[in-house]
């Protein structure tokens, strides 16, 4: 009879060990499961698809910090071109001024206000006279906040008789901002100012039409 009762405090040993076991392997289980299904979400949360042209196309959100440096060239490069990018007409000057105004403190508006005062633009208008920016690099310094910026460039100014080719340095510091419609990389430009801006060369256009294609 204890030998009977000792293979029953036995059993009943090995009985609670396994249960114990089971009961560890689900809880594991359970908390891989859980981990892995956060990492998922986390993961399923950074793509984007973005609709173009009726095709959806995937992308992939990323840290901030991680975007700086592609954000604020991208914002240096349409504040150069909205600022410096004009035609003979009006409506496209104050367009392009009111876009570039939004990217950057009063020193733009400053500078926008001593062009209009030399009647820069008026002269833009009544000469027939395009320009255009090209932005040959930016050196970004993410050492000290605000961040230092210098831009190189080149104008394109196109006159009825001739094409001049300037050089463009500027320079300044970006502040974060909130994002907006306006100014989708939440970023401003200040203190910015133009360091050199003279001509390179000029090309005569040709008066006379040229033979047909």
């Amino acid at each position: 009879m204890f030998e009977q009762l000792r293979n029953i405090d036995k059993a009943f040993k090995h009985i609670r060990l396994f249960s114990f076991v089971v009961i560890l392997a689900s809880l594991c289980t359970c908390c891989y499961v859980v981990a892995e299904s956060y990492q998922m979400v986390r993961r399923a949360e950074r793509r984007i698809y973005l609709l173009a042209n009726g095709k959806a196309i995937e992308a992939f959100s990323a840290e901030r910090k991680d975007n700086i440096p592609v954000e604020a060239r991208d914002h240096l490069k349409m504040f150069h071109h909205f600022f410096f990018s004009l035609d003979p007409d009006d409506k496209v000057i104050d367009e392009n001024i009111s876009r570039a105004l939004y990217l950057a403190d009063g020193s733009a508006k400053s500078k926008y206000e001593d062009l209009k005062e030399d009647r820069y633009y008026a002269g833009i208008i009544s000469g027939n006279i395009s320009q255009e920016v090209v932005m040959d690099s930016i050196e970004f310094n993410m050492d000290r906040y605000p961040y230092y910026f210098k831009y190189y460039g080149k104008q394109r100014i196109i006159r009825p008789s001739v094409v001049v080719i300037r050089s463009l340095i500027t320079e300044g510091f970006l502040r974060s901002v909130a994002r907006s419609d306006n100014n989708p990389h939440g970023f401003l430009v200040e203190r910015w100012r133009v360091l050199e801006n003279k001509d390179l060369r000029k090309k005569a256009r040709p008066t006379k039409p040229g033979p047909p294609y």
